[in-house]
């Protein structure tokens, strides 16, 4: 089927609709292909040598029928809504390091660099007074400190945290696992509508537009809610919590995880207590405890150091070899034909702008 445009956005829009083609397909797709529109108007021997099974060929192929590229990509900018490729510089610099990332986000709003110093704000959808105080209190002094604040737009905890932001005069984001058409609980639109037209926030998702919410987006929706965040932070969630999928994408993408302790008699606070018991997060009774955790102290500053980075060669060869999984100083001497000694020092630089973290002897992870 020709489609009368060129354009690679387009057709990432397209693929964005095909059930069954996520990160490790759309690479094969890219390495395969000297186009993605060369990829939607293949065939399935080449489909097959791209890495694509039976299933998502049949499905390919059933999207190819009835969905013009150039149509969708229309419909996406009448709406207002931004297609970001893992490729864009626009494209959330954290999502890129985990191990399973949106090939496309759609954004409506400001998304902007500074959200990549943000704290991810999750727990129960009935939050008791106590939940609601707490997750006000850690919203606020997380705003204050300059950070942005991730959540999912759910009720309870989520809209309490995206409301103090607001309130406070933050940045805040919601991500959601529906289109942008189809936001999901129906009652917090008005309150998706506050984000987007104060210009400090955005909506975002990999979901293409007309896309229900359904049971099982909502795990995936939460790999991107923790993977675009320095840490997760739970104010208060039950035993049998969805926060669970959040809190399991974090320490899986080898990001940091806070609990705020609850009544040991109370149901909504099972959950945030259990990870505390074990061992899952550390314990927090205001923001300082995260920032200092973080080893942030205003984001302002931290933005102004980092900015300092590109200037040296040593520092960025270092944190180039880094990641969320822990590597040596040894190693990472080898891996960026850096002599160790130089390597110690630029990542005693990189630690204090907050960019690399030491998680045991000698031992590192990107921040």
């Amino acid at each position: 089927m020709c489609v009368a445009v060129s354009d690679e956005l387009a057709y990432r829009i397209a693929f964005s609709f095909v059930s069954g083609i996520g990160p490790v397909r759309m690479r094969g797709l890219e390495a395969r292909y000297e186009s993605l529109e060369a990829a939607w108007q293949g065939a399935r021997e080449g489909w097959r040598e791209a890495g694509l099974d039976a299933p998502a060929i049949e499905h390919l192929e059933a999207a190819r029928a009835k969905i013009n590229p150039a149509e969708e990509r229309t419909r996406v900018e009448d709406h207002g809504i931004r297609a970001v490729s893992w490729h864009d510089s626009g494209y959330p610099k954290r999502l890129t390091q985990i191990a399973d990332p949106p090939p496309l986000l759609y954004a409506y709003g400001e998304l902007a660099d500074r959200d990549e110093w943000s704290v991810a704000v999750v727990g129960t959808r009935r939050p008791s007074a106590y939940g609601r105080q707490v997750t006000q209190q850690f919203s606020a002094e997380l705003v204050d400190a300059g950070l942005t604040i991730v959540s999912g737009l759910a009720y309870g905890v989520d809209g309490v945290a995206h409301e103090t932001a607001l309130e406070r005069g933050g940045r805040t984001v919601a991500v959601v696992a529906g289109g942008i058409d189809k936001l999901y609980p129906p009652k917090h639109r008005s309150l998706a509508a506050r984000i987007v037209d104060s210009g400090s926030g955005a909506l975002v998702t990999e979901y293409p537009l007309g896309t229900r919410p359904k049971a099982d987006n909502f795990p995936r929706r939460n790999r991107i809610l923790a993977g675009m965040t320095l840490g997760t932070l739970v104010t208060e969630a039950g035993k049998k919590s969805g926060t669970w999928h959040t809190v399991t994408s974090a320490l899986d993408q080898g990001r940091e995880v806070f609990s705020v302790p609850g009544r040991i008699t109370s149901q909504e606070s099972e959950g945030a207590n259990l990870i505390i018991q074990r061992g899952l997060g550390k314990l927090v009774t205001c923001a300082a405890d995260i920032l200092e955790e973080l080893q942030i102290e205003q984001v302002e500053r931290q933005i102004e150091l980092s900015a300092q980075l590109p200037e040296d060669p040593t520092q960025a060869a270092v944190l180039g070899v880094l990641g969320p999984e822990p590597l040596h100083v040894d190693e990472a001497s080898r891996a960026a034909a850096v002599p160790a000694s130089e390597v110690s020092a630029a990542l005693a630089m990189l630690e204090l702008k907050g960019m690399v973290r030491q998680v045991g002897p000698m031992l590192y992870v990107r921040s």
